[in-house]
């Protein structure tokens, strides 16, 4: 694929390495050549590189695995995971899961990535639902627009929520933006 169409997400090989493109910006400066300005991370290290393709550069897909699989728990070995077709368990570190174990709920189906056979991240749906575990209680008065207040959910994770929520409601929770969307139904 040519550099020009490089997007968000995508996975590709760079100095031998394969490199998750965190963001880019397709540039045309005046009247000199095209350029991708990206910034990316190795999926195996994780160290994080800016770069500078020319928008026609050949640049080489990663061959990346993609499997569905079942949240199991977590230790102190890390999260462990069970592939939905052939049964086998695998463990992602810390560092792998990331901010994700914030959404990780017993039994959740999720997408693992691998690399050679060797786990590098997984793909979290776009929104889960969690239960308010914390809050403070509801102001009178106080409408759902002028006065969001912080509420603890049952996996850790804390976000601003609208003054009418209560605790033990369940919410739905947008993953990407850790923000909240709408009550569960």
């Amino acid at each position: 694929m040519k550099a020009k169409d490089i997007r968000k997400g995508k996975v590709v090989m760079y100095k031998d390495a394969p490199h998750r493109v965190l963001d880019f910006q397709h540039r045309t400066p005046g009247n000199l050549r095209a350029f991708v300005q990206a910034t990316l991370r190795n999926v195996i290290s994780g160290v994080q590189c800016d770069t500078r393709f020319s928008s026609t550069e050949d640049l080489e897909e990663a061959d990346i695995y993609s499997f569905k699989a079942t949240y199991l728990y977590a230790d102190s070995n890390g999260y462990h995971f069970m592939n939905s077709q052939s049964y086998e368990e695998t463990v992602l570190s810390e560092e792998l899961v990331g901010d994700y174990r914030y959404y990780l709920q017993d039994n959740m189906t999720v997408e693992l990535s691998t690399f050679n056979e060797q786990p590098i991240g997984v793909v979290m749906p776009k929104t889960v639902t969690l239960t308010v575990v914390d809050t403070e209680p509801e102001m009178r008065g106080a409408t759902a627009s002028n006065s969001p207040k912080p509420a603890t959910l049952d996996t850790g994770l804390v976000v601003s929520v609208p003054n009418f929520v209560k605790i033990g409601e369940r919410i739905v929770v947008d993953v990407e933006e850790a923000a909240y969307l709408s009550r569960a139904e």
